[in-house]
């Protein structure tokens, strides 16, 4: 079956990603983006005439209102993603991240079907063994996790919705971050050769950008038997540390030098192990192995080098 889709941030890291797969599966798509990033990631989906694009701000409901009426399913993407972008601009951070999504989901009727991203990082520091499955208590620590927590108890709410809390994300993307932490690993290990790690004993799980795209068709495949869910999102292999991460690192770029700092902290106190049991429940298994999207991202970085305000 296919359905009018609108995906709000269609442009970002995931929804770069996202878009393509969902119009490959015959359903028709609308981005509402501002292009803060002047990206032209969705470039290769133009040709398709069940592709459209809006510019406009999230915000507004002048904007927002037209688009809901015609979207079957929202993805709602747009967010300012992360705790140091979040901590730079905590008013943006609260307008785009909850605000925004609160009037959106005030505005759709009780038909229309949520899938949405949440976060993992709502864990903080996990339990006394530092494991978490989704009924396991919240602490946030940063701005972003804060927001995320409380739209996702507002999400709920709506009853025709789906929470992914998502593991942190890696991999090569039309709208490429550097900053996600296996993203920047591998960057620092083609480009610098070294790292400075911060709490390397600390965890946390992953996901490729990829298998996130398709844990979002999953859910609109399964949505009657997964609505009003929470679910978990990761690898449940890859449960690893930043030593650990480092070392599957090192394994493909071998002169790739991991030192651990002698003094300070991370200031992201983030240290948990995820189950990912209930949505593999669902019959849901992730295809891109962690060695596999470093390999993928060694080989993007041959082509990608952050040289703004560098000579060479």
């Amino acid at each position: 079956m296919t359905y009018d889709i609108l995906v709000t941030g269609g442009a970002g890291y995931l929804g770069s990603t996202l878009v393509p797969q969902l119009l490959r599966a015959g359903h028709r798509v609308t981005v509402l983006d501002n292009f803060m990033f002047k990206q032209s990631s969705l470039n290769h989906v133009c040709h398709e005439p069940n592709f459209q694009v809006v510019k406009g701000d999230i915000r507004l409901e002048s904007v927002v209102a037209p688009l809901l009426k015609k979207a079957d399913i929202v993805i709602p993407l747009a967010a300012l993603v992360g705790a140091p972008m979040c901590n730079a601009d905590p008013i943006g951070a609260k307008t785009i991240n909850h605000d925004a999504i609160l009037m959106m989901l005030k505005l759709l009727s009780r038909e229309q079907r949520v899938l949405m991203p949440t976060t993992n990082s709502a864990y903080g520091t996990g339990d006394e063994n530092n494991f978490c499955t989704e009924e396991s208590p919240l602490r946030p620590i940063s701005i972003y996790a804060k927001e995320k927590v409380a739209v996702e108890a507002v999400l709920m709410e709506h009853g025709n919705a789906v929470s992914f809390r998502l593991a942190t994300v890696f991999g090569m993307s039309p709208r490429m971050r550097l900053d996600l932490l296996v993203n920047d690993f591998c960057y620092r290990a083609v480009h610098d050769r070294f790292v400075v790690l911060f709490e390397g004993a600390f965890k946390r799980n992953y996901v490729h950008v990829r298998d996130v795209a398709r844990v979002f068709e999953h859910g609109i495949q399964h949505f009657e038997r997964m609505k009003g869910q929470i679910y978990n999102v990761g690898l449940s292999e890859a449960n690893v540390s930043k030593r650990e991460l480092c070392e599957h690192i090192q394994r493909q770029v071998p002169d790739f030098v991991c030192m651990d700092a002698p003094v300070g902290k991370d200031p992201d106190q983030r240290n948990y192990i995820v189950s990912n049991a209930k949505l593999e429940s669902t019959g849901f298994k992730t295809a891109v192995s962690l060695d596999v999207g470093i390999a993928e991202l060694i080989k993007g970085y041959t082509m990608i080098r952050n040289t703004r305000y560098g000579n060479v």
